[in-house]
């Protein structure tokens, strides 16, 4: 009798460790499936953070914050090498911190990590102690894990995550860790060609205007800000012409002029560059095609109204001498060729310019013409 309730005691025991076993294995794999589907979510964040209108800087601190929101991280701080020196790109630490945040290539124990790219945790046993890059901060981190950055086998900066508890990292999941660098490292490789953009902007000399690379950054930003917007090309089709007939400065003049009465009429809304030599880009953001044909229209027929020429003033700036002035009083009539294309926001800025682009370098050399692609 005795036996047979111990029998059944132990049978009973045995069902509930594997009971117990069972729940724990569907616990964790809850938790893992719980712990993928968040990661989806950053990576989803990350893409809307790289698709928003802002500049490169503004991306990346609003990645730091999805970071530090989703995986409630105390203190989170990218760092990246810009060829010259090592700046903080994000950080939610006070910025009395940031000299020894940017310096940390230098201590030894991350010198070894950046060396074999792998992640370097330090803690602290106690509340007494401080970690060893820590120069006059004692209550801040007590835990950190540093982690170096690279794009395609070259550093480039790195990830540091900390705590204000020792050894709160112990048990961290260190692949999940690795997955959200890896979404960093992607993040930084996809706007390095924004920023590379946003550096090389600049304001071409003769027109007083941005260069094509503005469309690309900043003005992208503006145009972006509505559903459907209007890109207008035009060149200025016998500029050649009027090099060889007239002169190189006549021609410059010539974009100057065309260049400022443009400019002059156009509402600070819309994006005017120079794009290339004697094309030009207009972008009427947030109006659709069927409402700037009329003042394209008006555009034309007043700049193709225009004499220009070079007076006293211009040749005197130029440093002509006066015996040779007379050599550049030839009168320059502009002649221009348009062309017009919707673009939808998220779409390719720069397929649209290419083609319009195409078209109007192969265009009949007589043809003047508003004509939309």
């Amino acid at each position: 009798m005795i036996t047979g309730v111990v029998i059944i005691l132990v049978l009973i025991v045995l069902g509930l460790l594997v009971y117990n076993v069972t729940i724990h294995k569907k616990i964790q794999k809850f938790k893992n499936m719980n712990q993928k589907i968040t990661n989806l979510y950053v990576v989803q964040d990350f893409m809307n953070a790289i698709g928003e209108t802002s500049s490169v800087d503004q991306k990346i601190k609003k990645i730091n914050d999805i970071l530090i929101e989703r995986y409630e991280i105390k203190y989170s701080t990218i760092v990246v090498f810009d060829g010259a020196e090592y700046q903080i790109k994000a950080s939610n630490v006070d910025e009395k911190h940031w000299g020894t945040l940017k310096s940390l290539q230098d201590i030894d124990m991350f010198k070894d990590s950046i060396q074999t790219a792998t992640p370097k945790y330090v803690t602290v046993n106690s509340e007494s102690e401080r970690l060893p890059y820590q120069e006059m901060e004692f209550g801040r981190a007590k835990s950190a894990i540093f982690f170096p950055l690279y794009i395609d086998n070259v550093y480039i900066g790195y990830w540091i995550i900390e705590s204000g508890t020792p050894h709160d990292f112990d048990n961290v999941d260190t692949t999940v860790l690795e997955v959200i660098k890896e979404n960093i490292v992607s993040v930084l490789k996809t706007v390095v060609h924004q920023k590379t953009l946003e550096s090389i902007v600049r304001k071409d000399l003769f027109s007083g205007l941005y260069s094509e690379e503005y469309l690309y950054g900043e003005g992208k930003k503006i145009i972006d800000q509505y559903t459907i917007s209007t890109i207008c090309m035009f060149k200025i089709i016998n500029i050649q012409e009027i090099n060889k007939k007239g002169s190189r400065e006549l021609g410059n003049k010539v974009i100057t002029e065309v260049s400022k009465y443009v400019k002059a009429n156009i509402s600070e809304d819309y994006v005017f560059v120079r794009y290339m030599g004697p094309k030009f880009v207009i972008a009427f953001s947030g109006v659709e095609a069927n409402g700037v044909a009329d003042f394209l229209n008006d555009i034309k027929e007043k700049i193709e109204s225009m004499k220009i020429t070079l007076t006293n003033e211009d040749l005197e700036e130029l440093d002509i001498e006066e015996k040779d002035r007379n050599n550049y009083k030839a009168i320059a009539v502009p002649k221009l060729n348009f062309v017009i294309s919707s673009y939808y926001k998220g779409t390719g800025l720069e397929e649209v310019l290419k083609k319009q682009e195409e078209y109007l370098d192969h265009a009949n050399i007589d043809e003047s013409d508003i004509t939309n692609i």
